[in-house]
């Protein structure tokens, strides 16, 4: 099942069930990082809005540094809701000379409007009219310079709960009161959740300072095993946050996706990420798609797309102290992903994209962390920031050479034989010359013997 994300990249959805577990402590601690908005002077109420902002790199400038395959979001939420038509009143106040740049509406790939729309801003005094409507963000591309800009007639505001600023109870009086606003938000410092008001209904008994507190750990616990540890400027944390959006329409079959600037979730899939409970314990469609936004190019051959993705999945699970994935046991077989995999070892035709189901998959992958540590994929997220090797989507055979040597880089030690005579990767003739060449000794232990 594949959801486009653009002409040239696809994403697919993953969905997985967990059991339940009671909840607890979670409404309490702080996130990590510098949250995506900067402060507002009011969060709810009538009057000018004046939303102060520091400029930071673009989505896109950050996906070439980090290496990655998709952008993630660059949007500062403002709080504020235009509808359809209306003209919206804003003056901007440049303090370093850089200019911001207002966008009005919702991420939505498959719906009828499609994306929000952008309008670049002028010192002083502007007016914008946008045909749709919708949610109001600001951007400001730069580093550190510092703008305001002020909302004033055309703009109502959207009901939103703002970890560590706004009560519970606060957050239920605005969806009392604002019920005419069709749009719902949910900010902390690395995240934006946009609901549709019949959405956010749903699930309105939540603890929402926990449920955001819990999604602040699904991100960061991605940023760590990405090696986002700040040790030098190319490992810094990705600027501003992740946007995670309620879409109108989705494909059949098709439950989530990730593209560029958000992830995408139709009402159904609600329950797991919008739950404390589900996000928790049925996550894994959430911590996937967040995945694809953290995802390398280097060692992505579309064959990869949908399995070293799940390297994010995994953490996000040992991070909130839940089961892995694969040691969950098929009732068929009797096996988990390790053992029915191993099954197939030295079969004939063992081909590694054809021989083994999608859990499967990611297991050569979970191996190479037990067999040389809990570090081994931030310290390769780190060797491919900082030698950013270039490859276009359609090189298959060099970003299958990429994992290989990467990973032998990484570990010390020759992998040949794990990942060609065992796992059957299709590395070429020209990766196992690579690997040769790095005079690398064989792993002191079998990686493909290791099992969680």
């Amino acid at each position: 099942m594949r959801t486009p994300a653009s002409p040239s990249r696809r994403s697919v959805l993953a969905a997985a069930t967990g059991a339940a577990l009671a909840v607890g402590g979670l409404g309490a601690g702080a996130a990590r990082a510098a949250g995506p908005a900067g402060a507002v002077s009011t969060a709810h109420g009538p009057g000018d809005l004046v939303v102060p902002l520091v400029a930071r790199p673009s989505a896109e400038a950050e996906r070439l540094r980090l290496g990655q395959a998709l952008r993630a979001s660059e949007f500062q939420p403002t709080g504020r809701y235009v509808p359809p038509g209306t003209a919206l009143r804003c003056d901007v106040l440049p303090h370093h000379g850089a200019v911001p740049t207002l966008w009005i509406g919702q991420w939505d790939y498959y719906g009828t409007v499609t994306a929000p729309r952008s309008y670049p801003l002028g010192p002083g005094a502007n007016t914008v009219t946008d045909p749709h409507g919708g949610p109001v963000y600001l951007t400001l591309e730069g580093d550190g310079q510092r703008a305001a800009v002020r909302l004033r007639s055309g703009s109502v505001p959207m009901p939103v709960f703002r970890l560590g600023r706004t009560s519970e109870a606060g957050y239920q009086h605005q969806l009392g009161t604002c019920t005419d606003v069709p749009v719902v938000e949910l900010h902390g410092p690395r995240s934006i959740v946009t609901l549709t008001r019949d959405g956010a209904l749903l699930y309105r008994d939540e603890d929402h300072a926990a449920l955001l507190t819990l999604l602040e750990r699904i991100i960061d616990a991605e940023s760590d095993i990405s090696g986002l540890d700040g040790s030098k400027p190319v490992h810094r944390p990705k600027a501003g946050g992740y946007h995670f959006t309620e879409v109108s329409v989705v494909p059949s079959g098709v439950g989530a996706y990730a593209t560029h600037g958000y992830n995408g979730f139709p009402r159904a899939y609600l329950d797991r990420a919008t739950t404390v409970e589900g996000l928790l314990t049925r996550g894994w469609g959430l911590y996937h798609e967040l995945g694809h936004l953290h995802q390398q190019f280097a060692y992505k051959p579309s064959g990869l797309t949908e399995v070293t993705v799940n390297i994010y999945s995994l953490a996000v699970q040992r991070a909130l102290g839940r089961p892995s994935n694969l040691l969950t046991v098929d009732p068929k077989t009797g096996l988990d992903s390790f053992r029915s995999a191993r099954a197939k070892f030295g079969t004939a035709g063992l081909t590694y994209e054809k021989s083994f189901g999608a859990y499967e998959k990611l297991v050569p992958l979970r191996q190479l962390e037990l067999a040389f540590g809990a570090d081994f994929w931030p310290r390769l997220h780190k060797l491919v920031r900082e030698e950013n090797p270039q490859s276009d989507s359609t090189e298959t055979a060099r970003r299958y050479r990429a994992l290989a040597t990467y990973a032998s880089r990484v570990a010390g030690r020759d992998l040949t034989d794990f990942f060609v005579t065992t796992w059957a990767f299709p590395i070429d003739a020209e990766g196992r010359a690579e690997l040769a060449a790095l005079h690398l000794p064989a792993p002191s232990t079998d990686p493909a013997a290791l099992t969680d």
